[in-house]
């Protein structure tokens, strides 16, 4: 009898062992994709995953705008999502708490947020996917303004409204932080929603805009836009990040999402925008139409 018994309970704690290690399985054979609320960050998280699923028999999971780099910097070191698309820039200034140095290339600045993330996060930057997505001032055509850079603009900006969303007059790196470097005189501030924003300029409301240079509105819109040529904005290049504990347990993620490396142009990234801003397609089909236009991927 107590034989009997001690051999049940060593059956039920292996099979409470065997259980355990399934569960654990089960909650990391998943690659998890997320990015922001706006619209290049709808789409991107679809790229990735269409692509990944097109190269690997990887299981593949999109969890669409989980929130601003606040949120995604902590998701990513608690294992909630596995990779996103950040910006140098912002891994730069916001998650490392570093600032550009002048004269300091895109490409040191993506050295320095490569091994940064990896030795503070255990994070990795994955190469970038060849467009950079910052800032520019943008206006419509007919202001009469003839401006190339920043700087031209200065003489006009007396007589020139400017029109933000709320939180770029907070940044430490936004509205004062730049009108001091140029010297800018706009005679006054406005703020609005980030998407009503280029609707508010279009139609007169408000003069000048901080556009990114991604966003399809711009091209669509007909609008003027300006250089940076005070490198004011650090480089903005868009690449992967992904937990180092995936590609240690997904051995071929990194080559096969480094085959999307300098394939998406700024011109493709705009358009792609533009498509689900302006003509309201899906974020997952202009994803899957781009990648099988490019031939990244069959249908």
């Amino acid at each position: 009898m107590k034989t009997r018994l001690l051999m049940c309970v060593s059956l039920m704690l292996m099979i409470g062992v065997l259980s355990a290690c399934n569960n654990s399985g089960d909650s990391g054979d998943k690659i998890v994709i997320s990015g922001k609320m706006w619209t290049e960050q709808y789409i991107l998280p679809h790229i990735l995953s269409e692509y990944i699923k097109a190269h690997t028999d990887y299981d593949v999971e999109v969890e669409d705008g989980l929130g601003e780099v606040s949120i995604l910097t902590p998701a990513m070191e608690k294992g909630d999502i596995d990779m996103y698309v950040e910006y140098t820039g912002t891994g730069l200034e916001a998650v490392l708490k570093e600032k550009a140095e002048p004269g300091e290339s895109a490409d040191d600045i993506f050295e320095r947020v490569k091994t940064g993330y990896q030795e503070k996060y255990d994070i990795v930057w994955l190469e970038p996917l060849g467009f950079e997505n910052t800032y520019t001032l943008a206006y419509t055509k007919d202001k009469n303004i003839a401006a190339e850079n920043f700087s031209d603009l200065v003489p006009y900006s007396k007589d020139l409204s400017f029109g933000a969303p709320h939180q770029f007059y907070e940044r430490e790196d936004g509205y004062d932080a730049m009108v001091a470097a140029y010297n800018f005189e706009f005679k006054d501030q406005k703020s609005f929603d980030p998407n009503i924003m280029y609707e508010a300029v279009k139609e007169g409301e408000v003069d000048v805009i901080p556009a990114f240079t991604t966003d399809g509105r711009i091209a669509r819109y007909d609008l003027a836009s300006l250089k940076d040529d005070k490198g004011f904005f650090p480089p903005y290049y868009a690449a992967p990040v992904v937990r180092q504990e995936v590609l240690d347990e997904f051995p071929e993620l990194e080559k096969v999402v480094n085959g999307l490396a300098g394939k998406i142009s700024e011109a493709e990234m705009a358009e792609m925008n533009a498509k689900v801003d302006i003509d309201k397609e899906d974020p997952e089909q202009v994803a899957k139409d781009f990648l099988i236009e490019k031939g990244l991927i069959t249908e």
